[in-house]
Formats: structure tokens, sequence, C-alpha cells
């Protein structure tokens, strides 16, 4: 499902842009029609994880009244804008500004969200605190837990060829980032200490 559509038309419905709240009520009104059910709550990520997800995405573009603002993408100097703690999607663009409050009430939501994801992804296989923290920091960044061979070797079971699938996934834009790498080396260790 494109979301951007239905935002896009909504916004222009509205004639302003969203408030964050009005976009994180419509994201989880779609995640209940798109799964059929709402997003259970099932495990979540501890100080640990979220620490993680935190320093490699870090808050960027902090003004000196607190408040912070949005950066187009590096890559494509557009699309996709963010915001906060690697805030992406509808309702943010070119001059979307946020408070502390708003850009980590969003943080939390973003993992609660993922960490949804993975629990899915992985259902009732036997997994640590340390491999989920692992496991949701991965797919924060890379959007891909129910695609990655990583994962199937998770739920095989099959721990130490997941640990190590970790570092395949260290470009962007085709291009090896010193960032992702050492990003997945901190993922890959946070997995092994719960194995």
């Amino acid at each position: 499902m494109n979301r951007s559509l239905l935002f896009d038309a909504v916004r222009d419905v509205l004639g302003r842009p969203f408030r964050q709240h009005e976009v994180e009520t419509i994201d989880r009104a779609l995640d209940e029609l798109v799964d059929g059910a709402p997003v259970q709550k099932g495990r979540q990520t501890s100080p640990r994880g979220v620490a993680l997800i935190k320093k490699f995405e870090g808050l960027a573009r902090v003004q000196e009244d607190g408040s912070i603002v949005s950066y187009p993408d590096p890559g494509t100097g557009g699309a996709p804008w963010t915001i906060g703690w690697g805030a992406t999607g509808p309702g943010i663009g070119p001059g979307t500004i946020w408070t502390r409050e708003q850009a980590d009430r969003r943080l939390a939501a973003d993992i609660d969200r993922h960490a949804a994801d993975v629990s899915r992804a992985i259902g009732h296989t036997r997994t640590s605190q340390g491999q989920f923290d692992a496991l949701v920091s991965f797919h924060y960044n890379t959007g891909a837990i129910h695609r990655a061979t990583l994962t199937r070797h998770h739920v095989a079971g099959n721990y130490e060829a997941a640990s190590r699938e970790f570092a395949r996934w260290n470009k962007a834009g085709g291009l090896v980032l010193r960032g992702l790498i050492r990003r997945r080396a901190e993922e890959a260790r946070l997995y092994r200490s719960g194995v």
C-alpha cells in the first residue's frame, strides 16, 4: 500500500501539513487495515537496544532554540526528507519543524512499530533480549527484516550464520559506508551477546 498517496490527498483536503499525532493516528489505522488486526505490543526493545538505535541515528539539526528541522536525503538532495531520530515519511518535508518531545515520541512509536515487525517475522523462535534488540536496530535502519537471509538463519536457529549476515548490510546507494560497517558490527556484537 502506497501510504504517501493517501497522506498527500488528505493533506490537500486539509490545506495544511499534518501534526505529528495525526500522522501517528493515521499510521495505526492503516496498520490495522493492512494487517487485519491492531499491532500487538508483544516484545519490547530494551534500553540497550534503544541506545544503540539513538547512537547511530543521531538527533540531527537541533537549532539554538531547541527546535529540530528537517533535512534532505544526502544522496538525493531531496526526498526522503528526514527529521529527529531518522524519522521519514508522510508529513515530513522541507520546512518541517519539531520539538524534542515530538522527535522522542516519534522515535518511541517507530521503535514499537519495528519491534512488532520483528516479532511477526521471527514468530515464536527462541530469541534473547540482545538478539531481539539487534534485530530491531537492523530493521529500523534497513526495513529488511522480512526479506533478509539473516532472519531466515535466526528462525532456523542458526545463530552463528545469522550473526555473520549483519556485515553484508553495509551499503547505501551501492556504496560501502563506514557508519554502516560500525553499526552492523555493534548489532552483531549485541546479537551474539544473547546467544
